[in-house]
């Protein structure tokens, strides 16, 4: 028996990825530009087992557990799917025992899974001997899910959608002191969304918007880059929201459409743009759900805290600083 453990941080998009040119591989339509969040961890264990083996002495089956719930069904198909990834790298049979637990809501627009995969991917892999580079760590997670491929590095990071397998990673652009900024995240709902990115990101082609968005997705990444790297918080927040509004625009307008929102986001991000024309430097972004990420600079994240905190509708208040790397722990 080997095993590992990892944690790693889920992450929110600035310039979002919404559609696969490829399914299978998760290959992104276009690049994105992230953030990791501090404080939000994926805890996972991961434990090789030659042993699991049937009466017949067949292969077992892998085993799922989070957040203490065994899990089973479509859920366990997936990370089996992505441990079948590992066993034919590390040429074994072995299977595992899969322990994981989040410290924040899952399914709900936190990128949960981003998380999971990253520290799947790095806990799995060391665990079964091997020992990947931050590149090919990242383009192993992607295949877990895309958007896990931006959870291996640190801080500010980009996703370059690359040509194939092999070149569709994420790389750190700055690293978390570089721009002390907070993710304020204003919960208006912790229930597993109906609709998950996986379904969401093969609708996008269907709606008319899509071609558009993504062919403007070369400017918006250059003007978002160029933001962090100048901490020039009034260019990053009208690139972000308008972004955000994009995607939502897709999602609103695929067949089927996609409702995220809530009354509560709406309210929330009106608040956002009021505070900023009033000087308090924040701005909105929505993934995939309809929890807002209010971003601001660190220093005024408790005071933007407190300010969504009593918007009504919103339950609760995450508040998550610039976050590292995936990272190996005792």
């Amino acid at each position: 028996m080997h095993s590992a453990t990892a944690i790693s941080f889920p992450n929110i998009a600035f310039i979002k990825y919404w559609g696969n040119r490829d399914e299978c591989l998760r290959l992104p339509a276009n690049g994105s530009i992230s953030m990791n969040l501090e404080g939000l961890e994926t805890h996972t264990k991961v434990t090789w087992d030659k042993l699991r083996v049937t009466s017949n002495g067949l292969p077992g089956i892998d085993s799922l557990t989070i957040n203490g719930q065994s899990i089973t069904g479509a859920g366990l198909q997936r990370v089996a799917a992505f441990l079948d990834l590992i066993r034919q790298m590390a040429e074994i049979k072995a299977r595992a025992a899969v322990v994981s637990q989040n410290n924040f809501p899952a399914g709900a627009g936190i990128a949960s899974s981003a998380s999971a995969f990253a520290s799947l991917a790095l806990a799995a892999t060391k665990a079964a001997g091997l020992d990947l580079s931050e590149v090919e760590l990242s383009c192993l997670a992607r295949r877990g899910s895309g958007s896990a491929c931006r959870s291996i590095p640190g801080g500010f990071v980009e996703w370059h959608p690359g040509a194939g397998d092999n070149d569709s990673f994420a790389v750190s652009i700055a690293p978390p002191e570089y721009w002390p900024l907070a993710d304020c995240i204003a919960v208006v709902s912790a229930k597993h969304k109906t609709t998950g990115s996986t379904q969401g990101h093969a609708l996008a082609g269907s709606s008319r918007l899509q071609a558009a968005r993504l062919d403007d997705a070369p400017r918006r990444l250059d003007i978002c880059r160029r933001a962090i790297l100048s901490r020039d918080l009034e260019a990053f927040a009208q690139i972000v929201e308008l972004d955000s509004n994009l995607l939502h625009a897709v999602m609103m307008t695929s067949n089927p459409p996609l409702f995220y929102w809530q009354p509560a986001t709406l309210t929330v991000m009106q608040a956002v743009r009021t505070w900023r024309a009033a000087g308090l430097p924040v701005c909105y972004t929505i993934d995939a759900g309809p929890n807002v990420h209010v971003i601001t600079e660190a220093v005024e994240a408790a005071r933007v805290a407190d300010l969504v905190g009593s918007i009504p509708g919103v339950q609760k208040v995450l508040v998550a600083p610039v976050g590292g790397p995936a990272k190996l722990v005792e």
